[in-house]
């Protein structure tokens, strides 16, 4: 194990890709429910790693790259960068990691990606913490996010690659300099040539481009995480999820808790106060033997 305390491993997804993930694990009689972490279109498992040493602490925390990302391979045929295969791929590593239950955290994509989960495995998903994302989709905000992962942009150095972030999403309006360079970090990885470029094949962007972007019924999806206690994070001025959207996803969830971390765009870090403290109570009321399958009551 690392010194960051985490074991880094690999396996081979069904079509054979080679695929990473972290695994912290935890201490041996903890008790908690493991959490499996799932970052945004572009991100990787290094987002969560001041999340993931949090959590150790009481569970074992699994946190993958998602084919064509970090450290795992990228793929000949671009059509496997499809939602529909990450579900496998996740599936696969559940079974791999031996993880029969637990709590899905994600952002973005990642909270899609935790829905799917709701739906396909709904005995194995014990909650979901979804961050800064729903079943819609609001404006014109997935046509930014697609033209910003569709290219490389290589930078000098890991500072101006900072400054870069900051000038392209300085809506996302991290509280401090150390989090936005942590940011950088998880998105950028050194070439052979000595700069920066982004840590993902842009080539992930070509399913959604194919179809315009247009989206299937994710209420639908949405619906599959009625089981389970659901913590909903919200960035105040997000451009994706609405402070509507969060009210009817409140109306149709019935254990649904929400905390909007005030002054933040699209996503959270997950490293926010409020955030940490919305998620440790979400974990202790998961892990309560009271909580069932069928909800538990999550509230602060």
């Amino acid at each position: 194990m690392s010194q960051s305390g985490y074991q880094e491993r690999f396996f081979s997804a069904q079509d054979g890709t080679c695929l990473y993930y972290r695994d912290y694990p935890g201490p041996r009689e903890s008790g908690g429910i493991p959490a499996l972490c799932l970052g945004g279109l572009s991100r990787n498992s290094k987002d969560f790693h001041q999340l993931a040493q949090r959590l150790s602490a009481r569970r074992r925390v699994i946190c993958p790259d998602y084919r064509g990302r970090g450290r795992s391979a990228y793929v000949d045929d671009w059509h496997s960068y499809h939602p529909i295969q990450y579900l496998d791929d996740l599936r696969h590593l559940l079974t791999v990691a031996g993880l029969h239950r637990f709590v899905a955290v994600g952002t973005s994509l990642g909270g899609l990606l935790a829905m799917g989960l709701g739906t396909s495995l709904p005995n194995a998903l014990a909650g979901a913490v979804l961050n800064d994302i729903g079943p819609e989709f609001e404006g014109n905000s997935l046509d930014k996010i697609m033209a910003y992962v569709g290219q490389d942009a290589p930078q000098p150095d890991l500072e101006t690659a900072t400054r870069f972030l900051k000038d392209a999403f300085g809506e996302i309006a991290f509280r401090d300099e150390e989090t936005w360079r942590r940011f950088a970090e998880g998105t950028y990885r050194r070439g052979d040539d000595g700069q920066w470029h982004v840590d993902w094949d842009t080539a992930i962007v070509k399913p959604l481009a194919q179809t315009a972007g247009e989206l299937p019924d994710l209420w639908h999806l949405f619906a599959g995480l009625k089981r389970s206690p659901l913590l909903v994070l919200r960035g105040e001025t997000s451009p994706i999820l609405s402070a509507e959207t969060l009210a009817r996803m409140e109306a149709d969830h019935p254990t649904l808790v929400s905390v909007t971390v005030a002054g933040l765009g699209h996503a959270p870090s997950l490293e926010e106060t409020e955030a940490l403290e919305a998620i440790d109570d979400f974990f202790a009321a998961v892990d309560s033997p009271s909580a069932t399958t069928a909800g538990a009551n999550v509230g602060p």
